[in-house]
């Protein structure tokens, strides 16, 4: 079982550190940082709030990963795909249902802090639990189904798309395999998932301690 961090006082010091953060475009070179993301990765990074470890921040409103060294320098960024449903927390026990038994309101990306270890799923794929209780990953984005056009999704300029997943965060495969992997593959990492419904600092000063195994 994957342990998922979440404590609140741990998270003291990240908190304020994003209330005083400054941070410019021109530091990543990126145009698609949004203010949340550049104050978060800032906080996390002055704070060690991720161990040593590497992070990455799911930017839910815009549908976009970034990766991140242990050091805070930002690796890359990619669209990715999300729970349909828009909300920020997963419905109790629903990492137990089968996958035809999730109502379309309930198949959400959860906002939050969570430790992520490599792991497989249930087709023997390679992947990385977010939230293993509520079996959310990080996962290669799977083309099964012609109908939900997941790759012309990952392809369009806009994130009004990108929601079309039970909650996985559907990532594209070169990114997965040339990113994502790389940072994680042997090694615990944090991953920072924003929300979409209520402010940052409370869904981050809102996290309880889980324990191993939990």
């Amino acid at each position: 079982m994957i342990q998922i961090h979440r404590s609140a006082a741990a998270l003291g010091p990240l908190l304020l550190g994003m209330a005083c953060a400054t941070f410019t475009l021109s530091a990543w070179s990126f145009e698609k940082v949004s203010a949340p993301v550049q104050e978060l990765a800032t906080s996390v990074t002055r704070t060690n709030d991720s161990r040593g470890q590497p992070f990455a921040i799911l930017d839910k409103v815009q549908a976009r990963l970034f990766v991140f060294e242990a050091t805070g320098a930002m690796l890359a960024s990619s669209p990715v795909l999300l729970g349909s449903a828009r909300g920020d927390d997963s419905v109790p026990g629903i990492g137990k249902r089968k996958i035809e038994d999730i109502r379309a309101s309930e198949r959400t990306t959860p906002a939050g802090r969570f430790v992520v270890e490599a792991g497989r799923n249930a087709q023997g794929e390679d992947i990385f639990w977010v939230d293993y209780d509520a079996a959310v990953s990080m996962h290669r984005v799977r083309a099964t189904n012609p109908k939900e056009r997941r790759l012309q999704r990952l392809a369009t300029a806009t994130p009004a798309d990108n929601r079309i997943s039970y909650g996985c965060i559907n990532v594209p495969v070169a990114f997965f395999n040339t990113v994502v992997n790389p940072a994680f593959r042997g090694r615990r990492g944090v991953v920072y998932v924003m929300p979409e419904t209520r402010s940052a600092r409370e869904v981050f000063s809102a996290l309880k301690t889980n324990k191993p195994g939990s």
